[in-house]
């Protein structure tokens, strides 16, 4: 399935879930925050929170700083 991650196209496999595509992503599994098609997703509900084809992917990472 095609996905869009940070505005970037991206395949993923069918059934793929928001913690299929950080890891597609290499994103680290702390410090980050995601939102699917605009919904935040909470951490715990990563690994089953499913991705329909065409979903728009948002990851943030938390940066410190002044």
């Amino acid at each position: 399935m095609q996905v869009w991650i940070n505005g970037e196209q991206r395949e993923l496999a069918d059934g793929a879930r928001v913690r299929d595509a950080l890891d597609a992503l290499g994103a680290p599994g702390n410090g980050v925050a995601v939102a699917v098609d605009g919904e935040v997703v909470p951490r715990a509900e990563w690994p089953s929170t499913a991705l329909a084809d065409g979903a728009r992917i948002e990851v943030l990472t938390a940066v410190q700083g002044g």
